[in-house]
């Protein structure tokens, strides 16, 4: 176990501990314990971290450390990110921090015009926080010029390789010809991520911390089996009882549907996924955080974005395929030490399926047909799961 230490003793320059403590953060977390100091000295470091680790800090310090000023089109800085809500999420941590040495940070994605994003190019960005497919349009429009990257990041590298991105990564870090340092985070290190290690690092030095992902034992289950034409009631009755309800549906299609079916059930929802305008996503996640709206119907790879505390309850309205899905999905309710309520919705069809991912995270407890008039469903915190009885 790696002692707390400072800012100071890791290397951090005095005006970006300043700059920090501006932002509320006096200490480091973990993460950035681990690996600012070989950042800051220019080592390539791959860092085994979960989503809400502190990451972003601990390959952004050294980067906004070392960086130097950009030309036009020709960035110094570069960090590949799997979504548009992360890219955004990292440019606005990095970006008032960015401040006390004058470097510029700019989020870069798809989904929006991109004139504006030539616009900072032509007049000289220093770190550009990206996903690949825009990376690679400005690229391919002779915007942006990566031999001059000096530090690159692949933040969440394992959600890049989930969602197919490893052709356009790759691709990317070919193009990046100049000397640079490499710094990739990710929850896991095998696969496709592995190889980008042993491709493109140089003697990297490995750093990981334990997770923080919820475990089972966080959050209280509910498996509940309901019929088709009940389903949404059930959904909805549940959303009354708390203030903030997450809901994951399989398809974009699904997740429209829904929230249109919940408006009609007097329940104030919107949608988030990859059809969207980069606009309306911002939109629905603000008004969820907000409270002004009470559901969030989410894709899994939208989802991926989401960092909301407070999430009273998950509902698997379309029940996860794999038990490391369900941990993911579900680990947005247990936030902060809060334990979590998360509620898988099935039919009769699906039931030998839910009971394969809940072996899998040995979850013993019986699977509770219910109805929407259930009083029960207006306070799941208060239901105690029931055991499954010994034969």
């Amino acid at each position: 176990m790696t002692e707390t230490t400072t800012f100071e003793a890791l290397g951090v320059a005095t005006d970006l501990i300043e700059a920090l403590r501006e932002q509320g953060i006096n200490a480091p977390f973990a993460i950035q314990n681990l690996t600012i100091a070989d950042g800051i000295a220019g080592r390539d470091v791959c860092g085994k971290a979960q989503t809400g680790s502190g990451k972003t800090l601990a390959f952004g310090v050294p980067m906004l450390q070392r960086v130097s000023k950009a030309e036009p089109k020709r960035p110094t800085g570069l960090i590949l990110v799997p979504t548009r809500e992360l890219a955004v999420q990292v440019k606005d941590a990095l970006s008032p921090l960015g401040k006390a040495f004058g470097v510029s940070v700019k989020a870069m994605y798809g989904g929006v015009s991109m004139d504006p994003q030539v616009d900072a190019l032509r007049k000289g960005v220093e770190i550009i926080v990206g996903t690949p497919g825009r990376l690679i349009d400005l690229m391919e429009r002779n915007e942006m010029e990566l031999s001059g990257v000096e530090v690159m990041v692949l933040d969440e590298a394992d959600r890049m390789a989930d969602m197919g991105f490893m052709p356009q990564v790759q691709k990317i870090l070919y193009r990046a010809t100049g000397p640079h340092q490499t710094m990739l985070f990710s929850a896991t290190l095998d696969g496709a991520v592995d190889r980008l290690v042993q491709k493109y690092m140089v003697d990297p030095v490995f750093h990981e911390v334990e997770s923080n992902e919820p475990t089972v034992e966080q959050m209280r289950h509910h498996f509940l089996q309901v019929h088709q034409l009940d389903k949404v009631k059930v959904a909805a009755a549940i959303a009354r009882g708390v203030n903030r309800t997450l809901i994951f549906r399989s398809t974009k299609r699904g997740a429209d549907k829904l929230v249109e079916q919940l408006e009609r059930e007097g329940i104030k929802a919107g949608a988030i996924h990859g059809d969207l305008r980069q606009s309306a996503r911002e939109k629905a996640l603000a008004d969820f955080s907000a409270g002004k709206m009470s559901v969030l119907v989410a894709t899994d790879v939208a989802a991926r974005g989401i960092h909301v505390d407070g999430v009273d309850v998950v509902i698997h309205y379309d029940p996860s395929h794999d038990h490391k899905d369900y941990l993911h999905r579900s680990g947005r309710t247990a936030r902060a030490g809060e334990q979590g309520v998360a509620v898988t919705l099935m039919l009769y069809n699906q039931e030998n399926e839910v009971r394969v991912v809940m072996r899998r995270l040995r979850i013993e407890q019986s699977i509770v047909e219910v109805f929407s008039n259930d009083e029960r469903l207006g306070d799941l915190r208060a239901w105690e799961p029931t055991p499954v009885r010994a034969s």
